[in-house]
């Protein structure tokens, strides 16, 4: 299947280059591109692409509002981050606004390529890099799991236990024997955590359990 795609970037220097690396890539047919996020939330609206690449800094409407306003208002269309930055600041906003996919513009083609399919079948797009600045910003030790009562969307204590390890960066085979537990019970309690949190594959499940401290400690919960 062909990627309908737009590209956001204030720079017209950067933004014609991609879609020209873009525009040589099989499976991706650039849409449309735009200078600022007001410019691509009315592009989503007008084209319907499967995915928007976005800057994260622009002037008018930055990235991380752009893809908020364009995951609440246009759902179908997802947003692979494409930016020059790494650091937290950059990085968490944009997943917590709904980005599936992060990348760093020093990228190729065929990473930006991969990005996208891995977003449009549900999974997660992810430079390595920051697939590793996750877990190295999860890397704490976690505190014990919260009271069944006080964990959200109706996750058991157990569930959070097992959100809590996927958000530590481990396997399903360390989760269970971390738990001594089988693997096909470690397998049922993810399924049921992505069914009760909506989230769809690890790198979702992390940034929810990020978002609601669920196996955080106090001081590290966003609310």
């Amino acid at each position: 299947m062909t990627a309908r795609v737009v590209v956001v970037d204030d720079q017209t220097v950067v933004r014609e280059g991609i879609v020209m690396i873009l525009g040589m890539m099989e499976g991706i047919e650039v849409v449309g591109s735009a200078g600022d996020g007001d410019e691509a939330v009315a592009l989503v609206g007008q084209l319907a692409p499967d995915v928007v690449l976005m800057d994260l800094r622009m002037p008018r409407c930055d990235g991380v509002t752009a893809t908020r306003r364009i995951r609440e208002q246009y759902p179908d269309t997802q947003v692979v981050v494409l930016t020059t930055y790494i650091d937290d600041e950059s990085l968490f906003p944009a997943l917590r606004a709904g980005a599936r996919g992060y990348l760093t513009k020093d990228a190729g083609g065929d990473e930006i390529v991969r990005a996208v399919q891995a977003v449009l079948s549900g999974q997660a797009g992810l430079a390595p890099q920051i697939q590793r600045r996750l877990l190295e910003r999860l890397s704490e030790p976690f505190a014990q799991p919260l009271p069944p009562q006080e964990l959200p969307d109706g996750l058991t204590g157990r569930e959070g236990e097992v959100l809590g390890r996927i958000a530590e960066g481990l396997t399903n085979a360390e989760i269970a024997r971390a738990l001594h537990v089988s693997m096909a019970t470690v397998k049922t309690h993810i399924n049921n955590i992505f069914a009760k949190t909506g989230v769809r594959d690890r790198a979702g499940a992390v940034r929810y359990a990020y978002r609601h401290g669920v196996g955080l400690p106090p001081g590290k919960r966003v609310t």
